[in-house]
């Protein structure tokens, strides 16, 4: 019963993240910059009173090590690139671009377990990224330009989560302090909008100042849902769930922001689907042997 909800918890998770455009779309008369300013301030509000209020979580191991506050530096600015950018996409009409790069995904932690943690393919895995490659080389083909915002959100969330797991810190004071870090940055650059009255919204507008301040819990509660599958399903449930995110992602850019995908795209789409499914047989005969 206990797996069945961690389950449960793994689909919570992706569904929100995958439904997350209509969210920023909403705000989408807000600069992406400042709204990941105060998706990092409101962020940094609700870990800290969780943190410390809830959970009394004792930060003085973490902040003792110079080796885990490197990583967790490292991490605070990946995570922040990437919700710059995801949130730009979505703003600029990229979803179905942004929905490609978390397909990628897999691969890109693959190719970083080779090259940094010495691990060897296997030939199902070289057939998988085979196919990716050919997909993101097809599209890039037939379009003439190379689809940067895939794959550089692909790159960003795989070394986020490469170097979460080398700083080896529970997810709750992990993402506290990450956001902590980036406060300073983020209260700057909001305090230099209102000086400069560059500011794109109005503090009147209470629906949409709500909007705001929900990007804390829209960031973590996502983010616990996770933790709390992670604890109990294995990985190769989390791998393959986390497929429903960027499939609504895909469908949420084609069929209600009506962006093009064009054949080059079915093609590109289709053969890193492939390669995601040969990817998906290859970790459940995995987990069976």
């Amino acid at each position: 019963m206990y797996k069945s909800k961690g389950v449960f918890y793994a689909i919570g998770a992706y569904l929100i993240w995958g439904t997350m455009p209509l969210y920023w779309y909403l705000l989408s008369g807000i600069t992406p910059y400042e709204i990941v300013a105060h998706r990092i301030l409101w962020s940094a509000v609700l870990m800290i009173i969780l943190s410390s209020i809830v959970f009394k979580t004792d930060f003085r191991f973490i902040l003792r090590s110079k080796k885990k506050m490197f990583y967790l530096l490292c991490t605070s600015a990946l995570i922040t690139l990437n919700w710059t950018l995801y949130i730009w996409a979505v703003d600029n009409g990229h979803v179905v671009d942004a929905s490609l790069g978390y397909y990628v995904n897999p691969f890109i932690n693959v190719i970083l377990g080779v090259l940094f943690l010495k691990e060897r393919l296997t030939g199902i895995q070289k057939i998988a990224i085979a196919f990716a490659f050919f997909g993101v080389a097809y599209l890039t083909f037939s379009y003439g330009s190379f689809p940067f915002v895939a794959l550089i959100l692909a790159c960003t969330f795989s070394l986020y989560g490469f170097l979460r797991k080398k700083a080896q810190v529970e997810a709750m004071p992990a993402l506290t302090i990450e956001t902590i870090i980036a406060l300073p940055v983020a209260l700057g650059f909001l305090a230099m909008t209102f000086i400069n009255h560059t500011h794109t919204y109005q503090l009147n507008d209470v629906f949409t100042l709500l909007l705001i301040v929900m990007a804390g819990p829209i960031t973590a509660i996502p983010l616990f849902l996770f933790g709390k599958a992670a604890e109990t399903v294995s990985l190769t449930t989390l791998g393959f769930t986390q497929y429903l995110s960027p499939t609504l992602q895909l469908l949420t850019g084609i069929l209600l922001f009506k962006e093009a995908f064009t054949t080059a795209h079915i093609i590109c789409f289709s053969s890193i689907w492939l390669g995601l499914i040969l990817y998906t047989v290859y970790l459940i005969r995995g987990s069976k042997g």
